[in-house]
């Protein structure tokens, strides 16, 4: 595999993209990250700092439109980046100036991330009027086995010139959250109480604390020079400390400067202190060399877990997903309280919250790294208490868990958004999502699937799952003229429609993906009920108050929820059939780009609620949640018939009128074409690989990576195409590869079962387990039965379609 398999490489500085490059360059470990913004210059219009770590949360007040406006954010903490420099050549009276990639100096600039080392490194080269050259490279980390620790590396080698070379390195703490446009109109100073100090053996730190939720955080660093021979001091301010070297260079003698960094909090477990924590911590840190090659050894460790055999430039897209999934969600996410926030720990969009993304998430990290989704799923469980709260306020039963989550469980949605189009502030429905509390108990049940853990099922996950269903019960209402179970006033996966046209309420009523999935869900709980152990049953059904007479009342419920249709095709909700048609054509010629229809159409004085147009896949993510014969049962347990001819016109129906406002949509469009309609699967396949990378949804990435799409290209790769379901203790396969991606290979985790590859050829199916003292794998190819022993590969031969 070549090197340019495991490389991202950016030529040439360009301040109009530089923040999407930043974005896309971040470094972490899990546990913090770090935006790959220049060292050298302050935060400005080209430039954003942002370090981020997990779960540090603070909630500010605005006021906008006249009234108080509520939020919380993961805080921008405060920067560890700033690593500036300039020149003092011999024949020269002073200093030059600073040097960035903003000065009209500078003549060449690339940047690297390097995916399998997990370093990003900075090369730049300036030169002056009199021909003399510096160039420059900066090379940095963000530690994956010494989740404290980042890096920087700086070496600086003279070209045509001999004297000294000024190093500030600095910590800076006078940051804020201000990377998403649209919300500088909302308050956003979340850090106070700044403290700042140098020690006697050149250790200098920074402290604050977050303004409400009074976390306390703490940065020290530690530099070091070589060749010695220049000078050195810290300089204290009110909240930055900087230590300043000069470096004596001349041609041909590069001299390095190393800093090395250690982020503590008060949310840390285990730990002292902040500031005596990370001043401890940075004293006992290895050389910045030991360190790199610690970090690059837990990174093999981490390829040697996700190994990803595709070919060409969609295995090169692939690692990149990879690489920032785990960005995110490392191993050291399993000790922390957190969840999934939807734009990693890269950026500030969203503020940094967690919503439903996790089911295109865990699917993944069940096959790799599940006790990071058990911990994930704990997130959920701790919060369990106050989605029942928030249930109770609402006047339902069960567990109604929030659309955003943040610190707490609570309802993180804001009530009002802001339009760009239009520039007004309009009211934002979207808490009424709560379909949410079915990606929960959907993502319990297939960590049990993926790793048979029947501990966590029995307590934390029947615990939630049984309360989800609890809650569904209580919001559907019996309709005597149609014999059936109906959910009203929700919103559904598209969020377009978040009303019927003219009412003075909002929601929707029968959303055919809340109530199909809502069946699931007490279909499930059912089940679970059956079969749970008697010694877990008595104790959680008395704790519950669940009676026998509310089970039966699922199981009828399960059967008899109502989903509309309309001329062969499932609606969407209740009532679709009669809004209007939009002219598709006619606003693409006007507008180009219309994947945000509904600012389009808000800008115009219209609604998209009076049209048949969805921003992303809605009655569609059922396929995506659920196999053809799973999907097929489910409708006919409901009473309905679901065929192949039903299915593909429903399919049809919402592919032409679904603008893909969302990352997310292509995943799935892709996911259910590939069995549908394979020969058009592969521009959505494409679209979803290159979200990010060409920022299609226009500017958004630059606020941060959309974690949920690029797990979701992942695991449309090892389920989507592969058919790969784990159910009734068994490997099911049902191969689906495209023509642009016909050969690959994909390595898993299945239960007690470790490093299990499967390699996918057009007519042919490979599956190696490695020797191991566990029973043979169950495996259905097709609904065919086999079984591969550990220490054997064993090769299928597929029939043509």
């Amino acid at each position: 595999m070549t090197a340019r398999a495991w490389t991202w490489t950016y030529e040439g500085y360009d301040s109009e993209d530089e923040r999407l490059r930043e974005a896309l360059c971040t470094l972490g470990n899990g546990r913090f990250a770090t935006r790959g913004a220049a060292s050298e210059t302050p935060r400005g219009p080209a430039h954003y700092p942002g370090t981020y770590a997990a779960g540090v949360y603070d909630r500010l007040t605005s006021t906008i439109a006249g009234r108080a406006v509520e939020n919380e954010d993961l805080v921008n903490l405060p920067d560890w980046l700033p690593l500036r420099y300039r020149i003092r050549p011999d024949d020269a009276p002073a200093p030059g100036p600073w040097l960035s990639p903003d000065h009209p100096h500078l003549t060449d600039h690339r940047r690297t991330l390097d995916l399998r080392r997990a370093t990003l490194t900075r090369w730049s080269s300036y030169e002056d009027a009199q021909g003399r050259r510096l160039t420059v490279t900066e090379r940095r980390l963000v530690h994956m086995s010494e989740p404290d620790l980042a890096v920087q590396r700086a070496v600086f080698t003279a070209e045509g010139w001999t004297g000294e070379v000024e190093v500030a390195a600095g910590l800076d703490g006078d940051v804020h959250n201000r990377g998403v446009a649209r919300y500088r109109e909302l308050a956003d100073a979340h850090l106070t109480d700044w403290e700042t100090g140098g020690e006697g053996d050149g250790v200098f730190w920074l402290r604050c604390r977050t303004l409400t939720s009074g976390i306390s955080v703490a940065l020290a660093a530690r530099t070091h020079v070589a060749p010695r021979g220049g000078t050195a001091r810290t300089r204290v301010a009110d909240r930055r400390v900087w230590r300043l070297h000069t470096v004596p260079v001349r041609p041909g003698a590069p001299a390095t400067v190393d800093k090395t960094v250690a982020l503590h909090t008060s949310q840390d477990l285990a730990r002292t202190a902040p500031v005596p924590g990370a001043l401890a911590a940075i004293r006992r840190a290895p050389a910045v060399p030991r360190l790199l090659a610690s970090h690059h050894r837990a990174w093999q460790h981490l390829w040697h877990r996700v190994r990803w055999d595709v070919p060409g430039e969609a295995g090169r897209i692939l690692r990149l997903h990879v690489f920032h999934v785990l960005q995110t969600l490392s191993p050291h996410t399993a000790r922390l309280d957190v969840g999934v926030p939807a734009r990693g720990l890269h950026g500030e969009a969203y503020r940094g919250h967690v919503f439903w993304d996790e089911l295109f998430v865990l699917p993944f990290l069940n096959l790799h790294f599940p006790e990071v989704s058990r911990a994930l799923l704990s997130y959920r469980h701790r919060r369990l208490p106050a989605a029942r709260r928030a249930a109770l306020e609402a006047g339902r039963a069960g567990a109604m868990y929030p659309w955003q989550s943040g610190s707490d469980g609570r309802e993180e949605t804001q009530r009002l958004h802001l339009n760009p189009r239009s520039g007004r502030w309009l009211p934002d429905h979207s808490h009424l999502q709560h379909h949410v509390g079915s990606a929960i108990a959907y993502n319990v049940w297939q960590f049990w699937q993926a790793t048979g853990d029947t501990g966590f099922l029995h307590t934390k996950g029947a615990e939630m799952l049984l309360e989800i269903a609890r809650f569904w019960a209580s919001s559907a209402d019996w309709d005597p003229g149609l014999g059936r179970y109906r959910i009203r006033g929700v919103v559904g996966p598209d969020e377009y429609h978040d009303g019927y046209p003219g009412a003075d309420r909002p929601g929707l009523d029968d959303n055919a993906y809340t109530n199909v999935t809502a069946a699931w869900v007490l279909s499930r709980a059912s089940e679970l009920c059956r079969t749970l152990p008697e010694a877990r049953r008595r104790p959680l059904f008395e704790r519950l108050e669940l009676s026998h007479d509310e089970r039966q009342h699922w199981d009828d419920l399960a059967h008899r929820l109502y989903v509309p249709h309309h001329r062969g095709v499932i609606s969407q909700f209740a009532g679709y059939e009669r809004l209007a048609e939009l002219d598709w054509a006619g606003y693409r010629a006007r507008y180009g780009d219309i994947r945000r229809l509904d600012r389009i159409l808000e800008a115009e004085g219209d609604t998209v609620n009076r049209y048949q147009a969805s921003k992303q896949a809605d009655v569609l993510m059922l396929g995506y949640l659920f196999s053809p014969a799973e999907l097929a049962a489910l409708f006919e347990q409901l009473g309905y018939r679901l065929d192949d001819e039903v299915w593909r016109a429903t399919v049809d129906h919402y592919l032409e009128r679904t603008s893909h406002g969302s990352t997310l949509s292509a995943v799935v469009h892709a996911w259910v074409l590939a069995r549908v309609r394979r020969d058009d699967a592969w521009d959505y396949c494409a679209e979803a690989l290159t979200g990010d990378i060409a920022d299609v949804q226009g500017g958004t990435t630059a606020e941060g990576i959309h974690l949920g799409a690029m797990a979701g290209t992942l695991d449309f790769v090892q389920r989507g195409m592969t058919g790969l379901e784990t159910r009734a203790r068994a490997l099911w396969l049902d191969p689906a590869p495209l023509p642009q991606l016909s050969k690959f290979g994909v390595r898993i985790r299945y239960r007690r079962h470790r490093d299990i590859d499967l390699r996918i050829r057009t007519h042919r199916v490979g599956i190696t387990v490695p020797e191991s003292e566990q029973a043979a794998i169950r495996v259905r190819l097709r609904g065919r039965p086999y079984t591969v022993a550990p220490g054997t590969t064993r090769h299928f031969d597929l029939p043509d379609d």
